[in-house]
């Protein structure tokens, strides 16, 4: 994982059955979604663009971009920007700016010229054919039932605005750490007399995470191609989304008809909702590994403390400087490691369920299956949303390893047990495999495991105060 687990720039990759994968230059360039240099949110993550003064994302000096110009209307809105960042009182993310920077970054377009646009009524019901055929297909290789009572193709900008519920509760446990780490650097008995300035931080500490994650979702938004793309339920519970300008982009150099490549991401699509669907206890253990994991942050305090006392409030840049510098550091606790493979293991399962059972759906169906297949493992190998976001956001590098093993093992599952045994073991978390059962997936395919089914039926007939009868009408002992 990144050694900056609120990293500001990605890791290096992890090398895949002997794959060097692709390579970043030394000052963490490469391929990043936004297109530009230093990871995916550019050079500067935290940089201060100002509306109307040219630039991705400002220079490293923010004010001296704010005042370098001396047009009237540019001047006025950095102040009126500045203005929003010292007087923000929400959370530990300013998610209103988070949301204005997303917006004005997906109306730049991506690094390839290519503009956001309004979804077309044909472009509607090529999404929603789709969607339900795909659903046909799946009543196949699975038992879950369908889990999209709604097709939709959104554009960029209705991306953003329908994933930022789902950001804003993976984020802000990590970013509260900041927070609260920024009142605590000065002694208690002048915390009282330093409000105004722990307050001041406070504002634009929430600026500043509202910059990087508005930066990273607009970055986003131009690479995704549905609501699932992470792994996460990002969207609404029972709509599946797919992004038309985005579909034909992943499909723009394949050699692969557009409607099957629709066709294969609508399989991925309408899988994952089925999964969030149906397994009521998942979306509740992804975030809440999400969330014990970012309690298991550290922040180092000495960095913190020394950029408090040399804080200019004319130079917020110092302490942007300081967030960059690594005070983030994981805990290397039980617990932390714990809550880590937690996260890792949950999303790895997700993603080889969703990736075994698409594959059976399409392998007899679509001339590209395969190919497909492949290239969307190395997307996610070389740095596809998922690991740009989880790198960034909360320094979670997930590994393809992990999700290839996933895969394999979930498919030897449906030769032993057939597709209700595998399935089944969606009924409870204590059921699933685990971190070592990837390591050793025939161990685990044939290892018995325990139903749950009756332990849960007694444990709420036992909450409702019912108490199951005894069949010889003795009483219970």
């Amino acid at each position: 994982m990144s050694d900056t687990p609120f990293g500001f720039g990605l890791p290096p990759e992890e090398p895949e059955d002997g794959d060097e994968g692709k390579k970043k230059d030394p000052a963490g360039g490469g391929q990043g979604s936004g297109g530009q240099g230093g990871g995916p949110f550019g050079a500067n993550p935290f940089g201060f663009g100002i509306p109307g003064m040219g630039g991705q994302g400002g220079g490293d000096n923010p004010f001296a971009a704010m005042f370098g110009s001396m047009n009237p209307t540019d001047l006025g809105a950095a102040f009126q920007q500045l203005g929003q960042m010292l007087s923000y009182e929400g959370g530990p993310v300013n998610w209103d700016m988070a949301k204005q920077i997303a917006r004005q970054v997906v109306a730049q377009g991506t690094a390839d010229g290519v503009k956001d646009a309004s979804v077309g009524p044909a472009e509607k019901t090529a999404v929603e054919e789709a969607v339900r055929l795909a659903d046909l297909w799946l009543d196949q290789v699975t038992s879950l039932p369908s889990g999209a009572n709604t097709a939709v193709a959104w554009s960029r900008a209705e991306w953003v605005e329908a994933t930022l519920p789902a950001w804003k509760e993976l984020v802000d446990p990590v970013a509260e750490r900041v927070g609260t780490a920024m009142g605590d650097v000065l002694p208690q008995e002048m915390q009282a007399m330093a409000g105004p300035l722990i307050g001041m931080m406070r504002s634009m500490g929430g600026a500043m995470f509202g910059q990087q994650i508005g930066q990273a979702i607009g970055a986003l938004a131009g690479e995704v191609v549905g609501s699932t793309d992470v792994g996460l339920p990002l969207g609404p519970a029972g709509r599946a989304a797919l992004l038309p300008l985005n579909v034909e982009s992943f499909g723009k150099d394949l050699s692969v008809p557009a409607d099957e490549v629709r066709l294969y991401l609508a399989l991925r699509e309408a899988a994952h909702q089925r999964l969030f669907a149906h397994v009521p206890w998942l979306r509740a253990h992804l975030f809440g590994a999400v969330e014990s994991y970012a309690r298991g942050i550290k922040v180092d305090t000495s960095k913190l403390e020394e950029a408090v006392s040399q804080l200019d409030p004319t130079h917020p840049e110092q302490l942007q400087e300081a967030l960059q510098s690594g005070m983030f550091q994981p805990q290397d606790t039980p617990e932390q490691k714990a809550a880590l493979a937690r996260l890792e293991t949950a999303l790895a399962l997700v993603e080889g369920w969703v990736d075994a059972v698409v594959h059976e759906a399409a392998k007899t169906r679509l001339t590209s299956a395969d190919a497909l297949r492949e290239t969307l493992r190395r997307r996610r190998a070389t740095g596809g949303p998922a690991e740009q976001t989880f790198a960034t956001l909360i320094g979670l590098e997930l590994r393809p390893r992990r999700l290839r093993d996933a895969s394999r093992l979930w498919a030897s599952l449906t030769d032993a047990r057939g597709v209700d045994g595998r399935d089944a073991l969606w009924e409870h978390p204590d059921m699933l495999p685990t971190a070592t059962d990837l390591d050793d997936p025939d161990g685990f395919v044939h290892r018995e495991h325990l139903d749950f089914s009756e332990l849960d039926k007694l444990l709420g007939e036992a909450a409702k105060g019912d108490t199951p009868e005894d069949g010889d009408g003795d009483d219970a002992k």
